[in-house]
């Protein structure tokens, strides 16, 4: 465990030796070789079903291990997608990112309540100096305030019941927690206090507000790494707190399922009248994110496994959809989908990449997401039949505005003939392989989940 931490922290004093451009160059590639070596070596351990490396308060799984190289990949397709960006201040980014990484990493290690909560709340600032230092609208400013502000009023109450808890149970081990049964012991609002700090994070619907003034005004790099890894700190907090609180949320579970599944619904059908490509993209992650907390409350084995699942598909198919997204923007110099017409007379390549990666966000097989969400549909099903209906319509709008991303963006006339000589280069082709490929082999490998 340790050996991760100090390797990041070891790119740190790279740069004070490497130019800007080479420094981004080297911290990715080095990135890729400890992603395999690390893979590597932790297909050895034996921790499918239990926790191994626990030093003091920190410990890693299964859940943690795959979230753990989910931030790994797509801090290192962060770096990947700046390389031909004429980004000022590089070796501040280079900080907050590699920051950023650490904190994620010693989120996803914290077996402490206490630690969980400080690198819950540290991996915030950094996203926040991306959005303030490298946006480019003015509106930048509300967007970070948003943010900020919506994830501090709901961790003040967790702050405050993880201390009640403390005084009562003397210890905020997640293991110790785990094997006490709390439900004579806590009441809906402590329950519904911690959990809601990881449902603004998550977020589901009502309070999902935040998010697509923060991808709008974010630039590329910090929506993918919004989209990829920060909305799943709040699913992995929810897996780890249901633990806890097993038999409390199985007593009351049927309104949260109801309430959001009606919240994705309406999410879906918003989608389809957006004409802001950020927007839109930023809608249906809210969408399935309430398809991935619905899986998980349900409370069976197939659900929790759908809701991982989910988390890993969804982390890298919008963030490759974010970039398909900037490539294009980057040569219209607009994200309005009436400007972004006709783009398959000017890149028919890129197209073929816009086909896939839509068709994997509406869970199109052979596709990962398409996994995810048949063992979500059985979880939920197998919990009410009564469900049916809410699938099936959720299902169908999700279809349809993976549909009418497309055949929008593609389709139809464009008069910038100024495009046609602003060909596509290797490393945004290359940026789309590295997204597709781990899908592809987590789908061929599903045993692993």
């Amino acid at each position: 465990m340790m050996s991760i931490i100090l390797f990041v922290i070891g790119l740190f004093f790279l740069m004070k030796f490497l130019d800007k451009k080479l420094l981004m160059i080297f911290i990715q590639n080095m990135l890729f070789l400890f992603f395999f070596i690390y893979l590597f070596y932790f297909f050895n351990l034996s921790f499918y079903n239990s926790w191994s490396m626990i030093f003091f308060d920190y410990g890693i799984d299964k859940i943690s291990f795959l979230m753990i190289m989910l931030s790994i990949w797509i801090v290192s397709l962060m770096f990947l997608s700046v390389l031909n960006m004429n980004i000022y201040y590089n070796k501040i980014l280079v900080f907050q990112v590699l920051f950023l990484l650490i904190s994620l990493i010693m989120f996803f290690f914290s077996m402490d309540l206490i630690n969980f909560y400080l690198f819950f709340e540290i991996s915030l600032i950094p996203i926040f100096l991306m959005i303030m230092g490298w946006g480019v609208q003015p509106e930048r400013l509300q967007a970070g305030i948003y943010m900020i502000i919506y994830t501090l009023f709901a961790s003040l109450p967790f702050l405050m019941i993880l201390l009640l808890m403390n005084m009562n149970f003397n210890s905020l081990n997640l293991m110790y927690l785990i094997k006490m049964n709390l439900i004579f012991k806590i009441n809906l609002f402590l329950v519904f206090g911690l959990m809601f700090v990881f449902l603004v994070k998550l977020p589901v619907y009502i309070v999902h507000l935040w998010l697509p003034k923060a991808h709008v005004e974010a630039p590329i790099f910090g929506s993918m790494i919004l989209a990829g890894v920060l909305l799943k700190l709040g699913g992995y907090g929810i897996v780890r707190f249901m633990m806890i609180f097993l038999k409390f949320f199985y007593l009351n579970n049927l309104y949260f399922l109801c309430f959001i599944m009606i919240g994705s619904i309406n999410i879906s059908i918003l989608c389809i009248r957006q004409i802001d490509l950020k927007m839109l993209i930023a809608y249906s992650s809210v969408v399935h994110m309430g398809f991935l907390f619905v899986g998980i409350y349900s409370f069976l084995n197939i659900g929790m496994m759908g809701g991982i699942v989910m988390m890993i598909s969804h982390g890298l198919c919008s963030s490759g959809l974010f970039c398909l997204l900037n490539f294009s923007y980057k040569r219209t110099g607009s994200r309005n989908l009436l400007i972004n017409k006709g783009l398959i007379q000017f890149f028919p390549m890129m197209s073929m990449w816009w086909f896939i990666f839509c068709s994997m966000n509406m869970a199109a097989p052979p596709s990962l997401n398409l996994v995810s969400e048949i063992y979500l549909m059985i979880s939920m099903f197998k919990f009410s039949s009564w469900l049916f209906l809410y699938i099936f319509i959720l299902s169908f709008f999700s279809g349809l505005y993976s549909i009418y991303l497309y055949s929008f963006s593609q389709h139809g006339k464009n008069f910038l003939i100024s495009m046609m000589f602003y060909f596509n280069s290797i490393d945004e082709y290359l940026l789309m392989i590295l997204h597709f490929i781990p899908m592809m082999l987590f789908f061929l490998n599903l045993w692993f989940f």
